[in-house]
């Protein structure tokens, strides 16, 4: 039933196999958004929640060239950004074909 759903609403989760990660707050309403945008995709992705967790912060930071704000997306490993970043990606029809990609061999967070 489920997939007669997916199909009528033009969503497609079987045709992810990207690797997606997202380091959030739990009350950024950024997070939440750009979660709601993953979970409609259907995308089963990793969440690190780092709320007041210096530690993960820096290492979130490492990863995203820097970027320190809440959210940053990685899909396959590859910083996008955040919030306003995969919505963009969205709209450019840019985003399911970065979910249709499985990780290259050797992918390591």
């Amino acid at each position: 039933m489920f997939d007669f759903f997916n199909s009528l609403l033009g969503r497609h989760p079987e045709s992810i196999k990207a690797k997606v990660e997202i380091y959030t707050w739990q009350i950024c309403p950024y997070c939440i958004r750009a979660k709601l945008l993953l979970w409609w995709k259907g995308v089963d992705f990793i969440e690190y929640k780092i709320d007041g967790d210096e530690a993960a912060r820096e290492k979130m930071a490492k990863r995203a060239q820097g970027r320190r704000k809440v959210p940053q997306i990685f899909i396959n490993g590859e910083p996008i950004g955040g919030c306003d970043e995969l919505y963009q990606l969205d709209g450019e029809e840019k985003l399911d074909k970065m979910l249709s990609r499985a990780p290259s061999k050797g992918f390591a967070a």
